[in-house]
C-alpha cells in the first residue's frame, strides 16, 4: 500500500516537473530572440491608414513599444517615451507604439488618435504582431537595428529601472541600448524584464 502511494507521488512529481519544464521552454522560445531578423508586418495606424515595416527603411534604428491607453504603467512611461522619441528623431531613430489591446473596450482607433503622437501609433487587432514578437506586457520595448535593409532585434524588455518615478531612474536601459546601436557597438544591456500590465489575450 505504501509502495503504491510512493509510486503515485513520484508520478505526480514527474508530471509536475515536465509541465514546468515545458512552460519554461515555451517562455524562452516564444517570439523573436536577440539577433533574429524581423519579418515584415503591416498594421493600421490611429488614422486607419496602413503602416508597414518597410515604411521605416530610412531609419537607423526602430524602437517598437507595445503599450496601450489604460495600463497604469503605460501612463507612467508615456511622457518619458515621447521625450526619448523627440530626442532621437534627428539621429535616425524611429519610435512606433503598438497597441495589442486595440479592439478591446476603450482601445478604439478614435481613442488612439486622441493621443496625437508625433510618431505612428499602430493597432494590433488580433494580437498577431505582439505574438510574433513575444510581447507579454505593456509597456515593453523592442529595439531593432537597420543593418543593410534588414531589421535585427538587439534588445527587448524594460525601459528603465524605476517605473514609478522618472527622477529616481538609475539605469536608463532603453537609452543606453539606443546609444550602443547607433554607435554600432555590442549591446551590453540584456535580460531586463519589463515591468507592466500583462497583455490580456482575447
Amino acid at each position: 500500500m505504501k509502495k503504491d502511494k510512493r509510486m503515485k507521488l513520484f508520478a505526480f512529481l514527474a508530471l509536475g516537473a515536465a509541465v514546468l519544464f515545458a512552460g519554461l521552454a515555451f517562455a524562452q522560445t516564444g517570439g523573436y530572440q536577440l539577433g533574429d531578423k524581423v519579418s515584415s508586418f503591416s498594421l493600421k495606424n490611429s488614422k486607419n491608414q496602413t503602416t508597414s515595416l518597410q515604411d521605416f527603411a530610412g531609419a537607423r534604428a526602430l524602437v517598437l513599444v507595445f503599450t496601450n491607453n489604460q495600463c497604469p504603467y503605460a501612463k507612467l512611461y508615456e511622457n518619458r517615451l515621447v521625450s526619448l522619441a523627440d530626442s532621437y528623431a534627428g539621429k535616425g531613430v524611429q519610435f512606433v507604439f503598438v497597441n495589442p489591446s486595440a479592439g478591446d473596450t476603450g482601445e478604439t482607433l478614435e481613442n488612439m488618435a486622441s493621443k496625437n503622437f508625433s510618431f505612428p501609433y499602430l493597432a494590433d487587432e488580433g494580437q498577431k504582431i505582439s505574438a510574433q514578437f513575444g510581447a507579454t506586457k505593456t509597456p515593453e520595448v523592442f529595439v531593432l537595428h537597420n543593418t543593410g535593409g534588414d531589421f535585427v532585434l538587439k534588445y527587448k524588455g524594460a525601459i528603465d529601472d524605476n517605473p514609478q518615478l522618472e527622477s529616481g531612474v538609475k539605469s536608463a536601459y532603453l537609452q543606453k541600448v539606443i546609444d550602443e546601436v547607433l554607435a554600432n557597438k555590442t549591446v551590453t544591456t540584456l535580460d531586463k524584464r519589463a515591468t507592466g500590465c500583462l497583455i490580456r489575450k482575447y
